[in-house]
């Protein structure tokens, strides 16, 4: 699977000549040549089956769409026809339908690898999953580490070369974080811009779903073509993006960035320098409603009552089966009083317009940080529970006030640190800026350059997917 532009691969299935089934195998080529354990099941022939219907539709004069052929990894916490979802616990849960991503990517041709790892009920920001299987981060050479999370597969599966599209799904971080983590490209989109049916909730008031891609480019792409299916009219034109040159960048004085590693904090910073010799305007700001949207989340008031609610609603049976990482965080979920919910709500919706309010006084387009404070760690060093939680709520904190703040936020490849490891750079941006965020991210892009050019090629990708992966 070379690393051609989406809208490249798309075009070719389109025109004929069983592009799509090419495309298949060498997809299929690369997951069998892999180790990195992206996904929980991978099914050749459902994806086999699919390309060749794509090639017979083009072969009877029929358009499939402007995702035709494309290979996409699933999520183990959406429903997928044909395919058990386990959500990422200990046995399949009930009959679940598809829902609007996957069905609006079926209509538009895209064809399905299989089930990616996920986080226990995507109750995780590290990757972590004792039951399932964690993947492996392909960026060391020689320890397993941690790919992010809770869409732990979906990065892995890009790099694997299984994959050209990874569903994910953001509640606190879960796309950014491993899109940081494995050195690919993710967004979360504005809450409640595209339905989350068809999708094992997490957090009524904060779950979105999404994509991760090796590129912004790809991602703009994918997104343009998704986003009137949910009800945006979108761009009416694709507008080549403009130039860094006017783009205000805010980078706040925040814990986001006084949290981070030095040495993860300085690459960030190397790209914003890169960003700001190209013409962008670095802001320095006071934006204290990131610290205490993190704040805010940490207390366990919204998303921890609303995911018991859930399973005591839905799959109570599955409580009792919860990993200790997973069981015991849940903690005194249910305890909080509905006062305290409901507060907690009124105190989101209001950060939310404060924050809203700063940027446009401020006349900023975008906040700078760092995506995660820290380097994804060794799965050895999680064996304690307590090291496991500090883990687990560092990998979050940078991600989860822009959750909280309801602002629309993409990682994308800043450089390695001094261990090898990717490090992310996330810009933040109002919410319903979705496609206006894509182009400054595009032309971000442009300046730092893809995450092959900037990162070259993860050491544990093997020979068969390097040479799939070329640029």
């Amino acid at each position: 699977m070379s690393r051609l532009a989406l809208q490249r691969v798309a075009a070719n299935v389109r025109r004929g000549d069983g592009v799509a089934r090419r495309e298949a195998e060498a997809a299929i080529r690369c997951h069998e040549a892999s180790d990195l354990g992206a996904y929980i099941a991978f099914d050749p022939e459902a994806l086999r089956e699919q390309a060749d219907a794509i090639d017979a539709a083009v072969s009877r004069g029929e358009d499939p769409g402007p995702l035709a052929g494309i290979a996409t990894s699933v999520k183990d916490l959406y429903a997928l026809d044909g395919t058990p979802l386990h959500a990422g616990s200990k046995r399949p849960l009930p009959a679940w339908p598809e829902g609007f991503l996957v069905q609006s990517l079926r209509r538009l041709g895209a064809v399905f690898t299989g089930k990616a790892h996920t986080v226990e009920f995507a109750f995780g920001a590290v990757g972590l999953n004792p039951n399932t299987g964690t993947p492996v981060n392909p960026w060391d050479p020689a320890e397993h580490r941690a790919p992010g999370g809770s869409s732990a597969g979906a990065g892995v599966s890009l790099w694997e070369g299984s994959a050209r599209i990874a569903l994910g799904s953001d509640t606190g971080g879960s796309i950014r974080i491993p899109a940081s983590a494995t050195g690919v490209v993710g967004m979360r989109s504005t809450t409640g811009r595209w339905p989350t049916t068809g999708v094992v909730p997490l957090s009524t008031t904060l779950d979105t779903v999404g994509l991760l891609t090796h590129t912004v480019e790809d991602l703009r792409y994918a997104f343009r073509a998704l986003d009137p299916l949910a009800g945006h009219a979108g761009e009416t034109a694709d507008a080549a993006p403009e130039g860094v040159s006017g783009l205000r960048i805010g980078v706040p004085a925040s814990r986001l960035w006084t949290d981070a590693e030095p040495g993860i904090a300085a690459v960030v910073q190397g790209a914003l320098d890169e960003l700001s010799a190209a013409g962008a305007t670095l802001l320095e700001i006071d934006a204290p409603e990131l610290d205490e949207a993190g704040e805010r989340y940490f207390d366990g008031r919204i998303v921890q009552p609303e995911f018991l609610g859930f399973l005591e609603r839905e799959l109570s049976e599955w409580i009792p089966l919860l990993h200790s990482i997973i069981g015991k965080r849940l903690g005194a979920a249910g305890d909080v009083r509905a006062t305290d919910y409901l507060a907690a709500l009124d105190g989101r919706r209001r950060l939310s317009a404060r924050v809203h309010t700063r940027l446009a006084a401020e006349r900023v387009d975008l906040l700078a940080t760092p995506t995660l404070p820290i380097a994804p760690p060794p799965l050895a060093a999680l064996s304690r529970l307590g090291a496991y939680r500090d883990a687990n709520r560092l990998m979050l904190s940078g991600t989860c006030p822009a959750s909280m703040l309801d602002l629309c936020a993409i990682s994308l490849p800043a450089g390695l640190d001094g261990e090898g490891m990717p490090v992310g750079l996330q810009l933040m941006g109002p919410a319903g800026s979705d496609l206006t965020i894509l182009r400054q991210a595009a032309v971000v892009e442009s300046v730092l350059g893809t995450n092959l050019t900037r990162l070259g090629t993860p050491p544990r990708v093997g020979a068969s997917s390097r040479a799939e992966l070329r640029e």
